[in-house]
């Protein structure tokens, strides 16, 4: 990434922005987590474009994850986590993914289903839901917003003895409960003001937003979870057959 290399014919015709991608692409491949990335000045400089081009390229890498602020500077992030779309916890996932699972509780309060929940829930609008939101960690750091509505006359029982920082997953399993299916929505979004400050990141960065729908095997549902991820800590991988 020399300032001093002479441009081929080919790369002067690419535009700036994708020749300024390409090298970075290049460096990075080059360094390894936590590993300083040169300043937006001296990059500009070694491509020879404008610092607004840097500044795109950097951002866009921001955004997909390859690399993190860290004071005011820039490093190589690690890799993404990749939580499989399974009826599993998301304690497993990340366990198999080789990071440490936790969870902060936000609220853990009972409130009346609106309309659309107690559809998926299978009761009359008005019902008492338990409401249990928390973020979502990995490794201590915060990547997911997680909203979790069940039935208050089936689950009340949880506060008795259920830690919101543990898996609820593995609570609603010892209480005999067992999931046999899910109906699960992926869709990208922006995170509210609110959201954005839970999770430590901005209101520009793409989030996936999950909305699952949880039956037990005796037919009956069991939740209904909306789940907000950090689009650049985490990716989804499913498995499919036919």
């Amino acid at each position: 990434m020399s300032s001093e290399r002479a441009l081929s014919a080919a790369e002067a015709r690419m535009p700036k922005s994708y020749r300024v991608r390409t090298e970075l692409e290049a460096l990075l491949a080059e360094l390894n987590e936590g590993d300083p990335l040169p300043s937006e000045r001296d990059l500009a400089l070694r491509c020879g474009v404008a610092r607004e081009t840097v500044r795109q390229a950097v951002r866009e890498l921001l955004v997909e994850g390859r690399i993190r602020r860290q004071g005011r500077g820039t490093v190589v992030s690690r890799p993404k986590m990749v939580q499989p779309l399974t009826l599993r916890s998301y304690t497993e996932g990340a366990l198999k993914f080789g990071r440490t699972p936790g969870r902060l509780l936000v609220d853990w309060t009972d409130i009346p289903a609106d309309p659309d929940t107690a559809a998926d829930l299978a009761l009359a609008p008005g019902t008492p839901v338990m409401h249990l939101e928390r973020i979502l960690l990995a490794d201590g750091e915060r990547i997911g917003l997680e909203s979790t509505f069940m039935p208050v006359p089936r689950f009340a029982i949880l506060r008795d003895f259920y830690n919101p920082e543990t898996s609820l997953y593995a609570a609603t399993r010892s209480m005999g409960v067992d999931y046999a299916s899910a109906t699960e929505r992926i869709e990208t979004v922006l995170a509210s003001p609110r959201e954005a400050a839970l999770l430590e990141c901005t209101t520009a960065l793409p989030m996936l937003l999950l909305h699952r729908r949880s039956i037990g095997t005796d037919g009956i549902p069991i939740e209904r979870v909306r789940s907000l991820y950090r689009g650049d800590r985490i990716a989804f991988q499913a498995n499919l057959t036919d």
